[in-house]
């Protein structure tokens, strides 16, 4: 179910002209911002079961990501206003919100493109790009899932872990991040929430 090809995504959140909006990400237009949105699944809440119940699966995408769209449209906002007002402190203030509600959004903006239910390749690793990374830098797809899990176990709380490209290397890497923090140091590959 994950990751129907992850390094084929790669130029789906690259910067394009329609990728924010496939993301529900905001854009600027004449200096008037749109808000984000939710964006849509590309499969039903079922699609994924019995892997991931449809149930969860709404809650998951209906609940919680888009309380995350309404706190970072919010906090834009909030920011909006205080730049407007030259309130310095006002703007420093809204960071948190910021990154809380941003990560949770790109996070899980991505999070849904990596799954797919299994009539549709959800589940395998298909020859090309992302396989020959996997097995140069893991030694086989066990081996990446072995030491993903490990890292996954670290994790106190909430937080995600990502198979990532390392823009320096040229290699994959697994990173956690915590809460909604975003990965930022790779192009992000594969993220896993774990709540």
């Amino acid at each position: 179910m994950l990751a129907r090809t992850a390094l084929g995504r790669i130029a789906a959140v690259a910067p394009t002209a329609n990728a924010g909006s496939r993301l529900g990400l905001a854009s600027m237009s004449m200096g008037v911002r749109s808000k984000h949105t939710l964006p849509d699944l590309p499969y039903d809440f079922g699609a994924l079961e019995p892997s991931i119940s449809g149930q969860i699966m709404e809650l998951h995408h209906q609940k919680h990501h888009q309380t995350y769209v309404n706190g970072l449209n919010q906090a834009e906002e909030t920011l909006a206003n205080a730049v407007a007002k030259n309130d310095v402190k006002a703007a420093i203030a809204t960071q948190k919100a910021l990154n809380f509600n941003g990560g949770g959004h790109v996070n899980h903006s991505l999070f849904w493109q990596n799954l797919a239910p299994s009539k549709q390749g959800g589940g395998e690793l298909s020859a090309g790009p992302l396989k020959e990374a996997i097995e140069r830098d893991f030694g086989s797809l066990d081996g990446l899932k072995s030491k993903f899990n490990a890292q996954l176990a670290g994790i106190q709380g909430s937080g995600w872990g990502w198979l990532g490209l390392n823009p320096s290397t040229g290699k994959l890497d697994i990173i956690t991040t915590a809460n909604q923090d975003p990965l930022l140091s790779h192009v992000p590959l594969i993220g896993v929430d774990a709540w």
